[in-house]
């Protein structure tokens, strides 16, 4: 348990601290106390720091604060792991005179999982998939269970996004797919254990210590699906002879188009189009009597990444 605190100043008749005494940790379970319970530890603190200033105005105190670590004991956890435990700070004068306790800060007593040790993040068309493995196996606990909970940030900023919640099963090999990720992004993920501990005003989540991110480039490089369903039909009696092109649409979201292919015998395909074409139709109007006209179709996304061709459809112009 890590415990921080600001290192008082002034006494209580409000006179700058010269010399402080010992520092107690204070460790009760009872739900409310004005009495240090459990003495933890005691440390020396620092001494404030002051700075003379000209006059006869008191010296200005620049804040300190100190910090220690507390180990719950085994049996305390075991007796009651679904209870609380309250610490507070106690700091003596020279003469081990106390004016109270600090603060109360209620921790949990339930335990918490050890993170993932083999974090390790994919990209695939469905996103960024995230594979770890379950670093000890959850106590058995009445009431009490454990998830795993995923965040998502965006590399340079300090915003984190819960990207999903993974429930504990019998395995103890986990996946997740983040199918919101965006592309072209760079994105650190981690993985938190959670305890829930149920209460009387409902649950309460504890978090546990997070893994180490992995970061990952979500770069798109896969291409829509391939059209389907491509026909041709010649039209131009009396008027000027064209070929219609259509096929089934693509359902992509990020679709930019459709690419229209034709060759002629055993010759190299050639694109028609300049630009994507933004409706699963072409009108070939480049076309002559007598000729057999083969075609085929694509789709692209607005990066530029093309699906293979649809399967061939030929027409002949009379």
């Amino acid at each position: 348990m890590f415990l921080s605190w600001t290192v008082p100043s002034e006494t209580t008749d409000f006179q700058l601290v010269r010399h402080l005494g010992l520092t107690r940790i204070c460790r009760d379970p009872r739900v409310a106390t004005n009495k240090c319970g459990t003495v933890a530890s005691e440390l020396q603190p620092p001494q404030p720091i002051s700075r003379n200033i000209r006059g006869r105005k008191k010296p200005e105190i620049k804040p300190v604060r100190a910090s220690t670590t507390d180990t719950l004991p085994a049996q305390l956890v075991q007796e009651n792991p679904t209870g609380f435990v309250n610490y507070a700070v106690e700091t003596l004068n020279a003469n081990g005179r106390s004016a109270g306790l600090s603060n109360l800060v209620s921790i949990s007593l339930a335990p918490t999982l050890a993170p993932p040790y083999d974090l390790a993040a994919n990209v695939s068309e469905q996103g960024v998939t995230l594979t770890w493995s379950q670093s000890q196996a959850p106590p058995e606990l009445s009431r009490i269970s454990f998830f795993y909970r995923i965040y998502r940030r965006v590399k340079g900023t300090a915003n984190d996004t819960v990207a999903g919640e993974v429930p504990l099963g019998n395995s103890s090999d986990f996946k997740f797919v983040d199918h919101a990720a965006g592309w072209q992004s760079m994105y650190q993920y981690r993985i938190t254990p959670v305890t829930i501990v149920p209460g009387g005003l409902g649950a309460t989540q504890i978090e546990g210590d997070d893994s180490r991110p992995v970061e990952i480039l979500v770069k798109d490089i896969y291409p829509p699906s391939v059209p389907s369903g491509l026909q041709a039909v010649f039209s131009g009696v009396g008027q000027q002879p064209f070929v219609d092109l259509t096929w089934a649409p693509v359902i992509a979201g990020d679709l930019a188009g459709y690419n229209v292919y034709r060759r002629e015998g055993s010759g190299p395909a050639v694109k028609l189009n300049t630009e994507p074409v933004n409706t699963p139709a072409f009108r070939d109007m480049q076309v002559q009597s007598g000729k057999t006209y083969v075609y085929s179709v694509s789709a692209e996304d607005v990066r530029k990444n093309e699906s293979d061709r649809s399967e061939e459809t030929s027409e002949t112009v009379p």
